[in-house]
């Protein structure tokens, strides 16, 4: 049986309390109670099992620089995340990109999603053009500049009470450069994390030096997948280094039709560093991106079963589905915080 941790009304409530005695009984109390220390910060560990969020969540909104985007994950009450790129190498002084990176993802989902019509598939061989010549720039910056200032955000975000428990730039495609792979591990490193995430290259030969580079900084590559996922999927990698490991798409996973979804996280949990949360549907139900409850991938289950199998790994919440209107990205990650919540009890 799991331990029970204590959630996060349950922890400021607490807090509350301890904090009025400390003024009741005087300064001898200060620096006794550890729980002090974190009063007033997010808590999203739930009965042993941490719930993260991917930064990516909040692409919606306006402001998406390295302090806006740790403002959101507070307000949500989100003490642990995936990191995108974005935000950190903007901070480090990345030279600024000319396109926008919202409408770029959106139209490289479409593609992946064979939803992109004919216009928007010559939009984005436009901007793959663009892309070219701007990551060229970045691999220059990123071979000159220090990590100085990520030692100043990691601190920015562990002292708001923040962990960064994986880092996904984009720096480890079969088209980055070895320079560019060693920038990104160690970046990762100097944050924090214990993996670096990427989408899975469907390439043996990358995966094999991936996972060797990994070895040498002491660090692990979680592959993600969308719909080509399999039980299988993953097996090359893995039988390659010990570095190489799952960032799991659960929520995809039931997408791409697989049966027994909760059979692939017990079967490869000693290798998943961290899995993505979302709530698709099956094939036979149009394979919808729907809010958590209503599409039919069994999320509550999933918690459950690392909560009573005492699996470490997060559980990373991706906002994928349509905001409502008059809703906003950190709205609706509280939602599925609270979803989350509600199932760990």
């Amino acid at each position: 049986m799991a331990t029970k941790t204590i959630s996060r009304r349950s922890f400021i409530g607490k807090t509350s309390l301890i904090a009025t005695g400390a003024s009741l009984v005087g300064p001898s109390l200060f620096g006794a109670p550890a729980i002090l220390k974190n009063y007033g910060k997010p808590n999203s560990k739930i009965n042993g099992v941490q719930i993260g969020v991917i930064t990516y969540s909040f692409r919606s909104m306006e402001d998406q620089s390295a302090e806006a985007t740790l403002q959101y994950v507070i307000d949500c009450g989100v003490n642990a995340i995936e990191l995108m790129g974005d935000p950190a190498e903007t901070f480090a002084g990345r030279p600024e990109s000319p396109l926008d990176r919202g409408a770029l993802w959106g139209l490289m989902r479409a593609k992946r999603e064979g939803t992109i019509t004919e216009a928007e598939e010559k939009k984005l061989a436009e901007m793959r053009k663009i892309m070219e010549i701007y990551s060229k720039e970045v691999a220059e910056w990123r071979s000159k500049v220090s990590m100085d200032k990520f030692v100043k955000l990691r601190k920015m975000y562990n002292d708001a009470g923040v962990s960064i428990y994986a880092f996904k730039p984009n720096a480890f495609g079969k088209n980055n450069t070895d320079a560019e792979i060693d920038w990104g591990m160690k970046a990762a490193k100097t944050l924090g994390a214990s993996h670096i995430t990427l989408e899975h290259p469907s390439d043996d030969v990358h995966t094999l030096k991936l996972g060797n580079m990994g070895a040498k900084h002491g660090i692990y590559v979680g592959y993600h997948g969308h719909e080509q996922q399999t039980p299988t999927f993953w097996d090359t990698a893995l039988e390659q280094s010990k570095y190489n490991a799952l960032n799991l798409d659960l929520g995809h996973y039931v997408a791409a039709g697989n049966d027994k979804p909760l059979d692939i996280i017990t079967a490869k949990h000693d290798h998943i560093k961290s899995m993505h949360l979302k709530d698709r549907q099956t094939p036979e139900n149009n394979k919808g991106n729907l809010s958590w409850g209503k599409g039919d991938t069994p999320i509550g289950e999933a918690l459950q079963l690392m909560r009573d199998k005492q699996y470490t790994f997060p559980g990373t919440i991706e906002l994928e589905y349509e905001v409502p209107e008059g809703s906003n990205a950190i709205e609706e990650v509280k939602k599925c915080l609270e979803y989350c919540e509600t199932a760990l009890k």
